[in-house]
């Protein structure tokens, strides 16, 4: 008898899919493709049609019925809140006459995080989910599917489906075993060393410092760092992509996995830093603050969570997009891997020939960066 065939369908929302059967498919690793993370952005209404960003998963089910595979899967009317950018080939595109909205973007909104985007609780249905990804977009007329921040160990099933493979660059900051911090800073040149004790003493006077996790952070807690994020989201993408409501949704149901670190000055909360606690990564998010402190960035982004991660026996943490003033702190180039499904055969040669060029580039430019990591040459 031949095998029945496999059918695809698309659910309205992560909050759709019953949370057992969704998790069961993203595992408890990642915490950005976990059920709660994904429907509290919908529920907060962070994202939605009205956002640009309509959450339409596409599921596989298995042969007991229940889904096997899950896309995190959105309709896009805009290129924002992604940082994988694309802004130019929509550009392109529309200048020779093409509509590049909506497209399909398989991703954690307003997430930089490299995680699965394929769901799988069976792993066969990998190559199904990737042609139902491809049928969704072409079935639709929809210009392009964009699968960021792919996990590199999910790029095999989408480089033999022919899709298109780019690199970026981030700045992760990897554990040796350190019992301390003390311990990373003797692995550092002894001029490296001395800048960041210098870096923190500076960031550190007359402020304390307060890790909070789970029952500890209170809705004042989330009050103050509604403050932070505005701030910060309005300097740099002209709106907050999140709500109010998030927060309180976040701490309210994934609260043991949030780690918020606030600096205080006479125990009045200046400057804050969110966290996501992983399986076995720590993953900074946010930050923003009232005062305008030298380097008070860099203690609660990039040393508070260094410490954190060593504490907890975490093996990296991962610090957000960008940011080569990362590199003097201990944390190195990684590549990040993106892949993009474009039917049109004219569009996706253009595209082809362009990725080529940057894939160099990116890796002449993570070359020359690992030249200058901090590290003493004797290890």
């Amino acid at each position: 008898m031949p095998p029945s065939p496999i059918t695809a369908r698309i659910a309205q929302g992560v909050a759709a899919v019953p949370k057992a059967d969704w998790d069961a498919c993203a595992g408890s690793g990642n915490p950005f493709v976990s059920h709660a993370f994904l429907s509290i952005l919908e529920r907060s209404g962070s994202v939605g049609p009205r956002a640009g960003w309509q959450s339409l998963p596409i599921v596989i089910d298995g042969a007991d019925g229940a889904p096997g595979a899950i896309a995190p899967a959105y309709a896009k009317s805009h290129s924002q809140g992604e940082y994988v950018f694309d802004h130019g080939w929509a550009d392109a595109w529309e200048r020779a006459g093409g509509r590049y909205y909506p497209k399909l973007q398989i991703a954690v909104p307003f997430t930089p995080v490299p995680g699965p985007r394929l769901l799988l609780r069976d792993e066969s249905l990998a190559p199904a989910l990737i042609g139902a990804i491809e049928a969704v977009t072409e079935q639709n007329g929809l210009s392009s599917a964009h699968v960021t921040f792919l996990d590199e160990g999910q790029l095999p099933w989408f480089e033999a489906a022919g899709w298109l493979l780019r690199a970026g660059t981030q700045f992760h900051w990897h554990n040796q075993g350190y019992a301390g911090f003390g311990d990373f800073l003797a692995a550092l040149s002894s001029r490296k060393r001395k800048a960041i004790r210098k870096e923190r003493a500076a960031a550190l006077e007359g402020l304390t410092v307060r890790h909070l996790t789970g029952a500890e952070i209170t809705e004042a807690d989330w009050d103050a760092f509604w403050d932070f994020y505005q701030d910060t989201g309005s300097r740099k993408w002209g709106r907050p992509y999140l709500t109010r409501e998030f927060f309180s949704l976040l701490g309210a149901e994934m609260g043991e996995r949030v780690l918020l670190i606030f600096a205080e000055r006479e125990g009045s909360p200046i400057a804050g830093a969110l966290n996501l606690i992983g399986a076995d990564a720590l993953y900074g998010r946010y930050w923003g603050c009232r005062e305008d402190v030298p380097f008070l960035h860099f203690e609660l982004c990039y040393y508070q969570a260094i410490e954190a991660a060593i504490a907890r026996g975490l093996s990296r943490v991962e610090a957000g997009a960008q940011g080569e003033h990362k590199l003097a702190r201990g944390y190195a180039p990684v590549t990040t891997w993106s892949a993009h499904y474009i039917p049109d055969p004219g569009f996706r040669r253009a595209v082809a020939d362009f990725l080529v060029r940057e894939r160099e580039a990116v890796e002449s430019e993570q070359e020359y960066l690992g030249e200058l990591m901090p590290f003493r040459r004797d290890r």
